[in-house]
């Protein structure tokens, strides 16, 4: 599959993402079972992944959104978080849980991580779709859900992007080497 200048092959299908989410959602249903966590989306990459383990979710919860940039639309973090939609939501107390789309060099969820902090929550934990371990330059002690531990190879599909393409793509796709 072709997305912009570069070739994509399939990687993950829809039905292995939506298998690997429903055992995260009953994970963190039985985790915070008799508390009402807040969900934290981050945006852009997020929102596939966000809605349909929100689905799965049976607690009571609320939910809310941030934007954070660090790719730019390149193949590689500028090592630079640009907010672009602040959290407005008062979490003082409560229980939250960030929702990823990817963790690469852990750069921008740290910078995220230590900012929600500031604001005195009782917890916070993070879930995340896809897990890049040989590229974490920071470790994240929060990070607890994880969907699939992959390789450092750049993904698109399912919420994910290539210069602001393919986040549309059902499945993820990795890129093909030249």
């Amino acid at each position: 599959m072709k997305i912009a200048d570069l070739e994509f092959e399939p990687f993950i299908d829809a039905d292995n993402i939506q298998k690997r989410i429903n055992m995260l959602a009953l994970e963190l249903n039985a985790d915070y079972a008799g508390r009402t966590p807040v969900f934290i989306g981050v945006l852009n990459g997020s929102f596939m992944f966000f809605a349909d383990l929100l689905k799965q979710i049976t607690l009571p919860c609320e939910t809310t959104f941030t934007k954070l940039a660090s790719y730019y639309g390149g193949l590689s973090s500028s090592r630079s978080v640009r907010e672009d939609v602040e959290l407005h939501t008062n979490i003082t107390g409560r229980d939250v849980i960030v929702v990823e789309d990817i963790v690469d060099t852990g750069n921008t969820l740290s910078y995220f991580i230590n900012k929600i902090k500031m604001h005195g929550p009782a917890s916070v934990t993070v879930c995340s779709l896809l897990l890049k371990p040989a590229a974490l330059e920071a470790t994240i002690e929060e990070l607890k859900y994880v969907g699939f531990e992959i390789d450092n190879e750049f993904v698109v599909g399912y919420g994910l992007d290539y210069k602001e393409l393919g986040r549309n793509v059902n499945g993820i796709y990795r890129l093909v080497s030249s």
